[in-house]
């Protein structure tokens, strides 16, 4: 499907420096905000207690926070869970009591309290080990990701598209990343399979992009290098496009529609796929271009006497 009547002549290229400082303002505001102010993460990585709560009509947070703060746990997180009659509890982790009896403690307060009939759906506990594993578990399942798809758009194409796209997919992790650091917005695992899934979704764009370039490389005998990466992005813009805004539409109805349980799973996403277009546009492109790559690199490698081979 073509989103554009008529063939585009966008010049992407002449505005790579433009989109080289935008990316590097981004990758160091994430960066900085990972560093001052962390992730807020989730009781998969923290461990602790999580309690979910149900009342007969609607109960306002604040309420709830007054009766946790007044028994003793001040540093508890209160937040709806699918409607307003719903809340989730996360308690952090206490060495000097166990986490059963802070689940009782905390629910038996909550039914003692005039916020209204309270119902204990359920009680789950992660113990601090089991985050620390997740943690780093999810650290090197990133790590082994990349490094796979380095080596193979290595062996697919060329070591300077392989760097382009790690680059690109860096960019793209990070600049997620930071926007949940900036917003604190809650990191859990659900939130970790999202930006995995980011790079899958990144990667594919951009082999898309280089598939293109290489085989523009191969056909095009005049042109610069940015004349035919401009070229090469043109052609598979139409795709670049349809593809992201159908999957955003998917995503922002699971955003709006699929309930508080999976709302950082598909903002993650949401984010992910508008910084992956993006990027497989101006990052991973630009980044090849940086590197020095020209045709005589895609160029496929003639063996010395084949033609001599080839005769009767």
């Amino acid at each position: 499907m073509q989103i554009f009547k008529r063939k585009s002549e966008i010049d992407f290229m002449g505005k790579r420096k433009l989109a080289v400082i935008l990316s590097v303002a981004l990758v160091l505001i994430a960066i900085g905000s990972i560093l001052v102010r962390g992730l807020s993460l989730g009781i998969d990585f923290t461990g602790g207690t999580l309690v979910e709560v149900g009342y007969q009509d609607a109960v306002e947070l604040s309420k709830v926070r007054d009766v946790l703060t007044a028994d003793g746990f001040g540093d508890a997180q209160v937040q709806h869970f699918g409607t307003s009659k719903d809340v989730l509890i996360r308690l952090a982790p206490n060495a000097e009591e166990d986490s059963a009896k802070m689940s009782d403690r905390a629910f038996a307060a909550l039914k003692k309290a005039d916020a209204g009939e309270a119902t204990l759906r359920r009680v789950e506990f992660v113990g601090p080990q089991v985050g620390d594993e997740l943690t780093e578990d999810g650290g090197l399942a990133m790590l082994y990701a990349l490094i796979g798809i380095l080596v193979y758009v290595a062996l697919r194409f060329e070591y300077r598209f392989a760097l382009g796209s790690v680059i690109a997919l860096v960019h793209d992790v990070l600049i997620t990343l930071g926007i949940f650091s900036i917003f604190q917005i809650e990191f859990d695992l659900t939130v970790m399979a999202a930006v995995l899934a980011v790079i899958g979704y990144s990667l594919n764009d951009t082999i898309v992009v280089f598939d293109r370039i290489r085989e523009n490389f191969r056909k095009m005998r005049k042109g610069t290098a940015v004349e035919i990466v401009n070229s090469s992005l043109n052609q598979t813009l139409s795709r670049t496009l349809m593809t992201s805004l159908t999957t955003l539409l998917v995503l922002t109805a699971l955003f709006v529609f699929g309930g508080e349980i999976i709302h950082g799973f598909a903002f993650a996403l949401i984010v992910g796929v508008l910084v992956g277009t993006y990027s497989s546009i101006y990052v991973a492109s630009t980044a090849a271009l940086m590197l020095g790559i020209s045709k005589a690199d895609l160029m496929p490698v003639v063996k010395e006497g084949a033609n001599v081979d080839a005769e009767p």
